[in-house]
């Protein structure tokens, strides 16, 4: 399956690999699917002033901000569709300011053959202990590798169990610390980072989530008909599977709140989406 945007964690890790210079909020930034807020875009241009470069280097399609009420707040003030507001914008400014650190062309970097590409596919496949099974292209038009959901899980744990300093322990640590950079203030992967200490949780599109805790233990998984809704309460019934609690000071009640997803009918609540796992 492609793990979509699930990937982005690992894909931040081999830009370091290849030169990139970025730590805490921004570092968080390149592993982000954002929300397009004012400060989420404050920083993908900052990333790319760092590098020379400008948003017009930028290669993501154009986007309204991803949440209803900053997209309002948007067009009311007269915005319109840009590349930085694309919630893949942090990390299409990181692979820029890759390119530039490495000597690498900028106007070819989602060429799946471009040097960086194939770095990315490379730390990829190690972090997941096994090959790729296709290289597609994502919604944001950058490549996107398959992998089993065994190996998107395996990748994860890599991330957190690596040594201190070491890259694939950087993009974990400063999304750990900074998850409303990584998805946004109102997001739920933000919500459940802050509630259970040492989580690392990232989106893809298409119904895939995937997690690691801070003792290595991993899931991920795929939603077969790409819903993203039952994403939250089946992520909150695997950490209640595996025995996790809401950290200290946090009411363990936050995590059911974080799995109450609704079903409406009549603009009403008719119903709840539950998670029943196997024995």
């Amino acid at each position: 399956m492609f793990p979509r945007s699930a990937n982005k964690p690992m894909q931040a890790a081999a830009m370091l690999l290849s030169g990139l210079d970025l730590d805490g909020k921004l570092l968080a930034l390149a592993a982000a699917s954002h929300s397009g807020e004012d400060f989420h875009v404050a920083g993908v241009r900052e990333i790319l002033a760092r590098a020379g470069l400008t948003e017009d280097d930028l290669q993501c399609p154009r986007a309204l901000p991803r949440e209803d009420v900053f997209q309002h707040d948007y067009l009311r003030e007269g915005g319109e569709p840009d590349r930085v507001h694309m919630n893949c914008s942090g990390k299409h400014a990181a692979m820029l300011a890759t390119c530039v650190a490495a000597g690498w062309p900028t106007d070819t970097y989602t060429s799946p053959g471009h040097p960086l590409q194939l770095a990315i596919r490379q730390t990829i496949e190690g972090l997941a202990g096994e090959p790729s099974a296709a290289v597609g292209v994502d919604g944001c038009g950058a490549p996107v590798v398959a992998l089993s959901l065994a190996g998107l899980a395996r990748a994860f744990q890599s991330l957190v169990i690596a040594p201190p300093g070491t890259p694939e322990r950087r993009v974990a640590d400063a999304m750990r610390a900074h998850p409303e950079w990584t998805s946004g203030s109102l997001r739920p992967e933000r919500a459940l980072m802050a509630t259970v200490p040492g989580l690392l949780v990232k989106v893809g599109a298409e119904g895939v989530q995937a997690f690691a805790l801070a003792d290595g233990r991993a899931a991920a998984f795929k939603i077969e008909d790409g819903s993203a809704r039952a994403r939250n309460p089946l992520t909150v019934a695997l950490l209640r599977h595996l025995g996790v609690t809401a950290g200290p000071g946090v009411p363990d009640s936050a995590l059911d709140e974080i799995a109450a997803v609704p079903v409406l009918g009549g603009n009403r609540a008719v119903g709840m989406v539950r998670v029943t796992l196997p024995a």
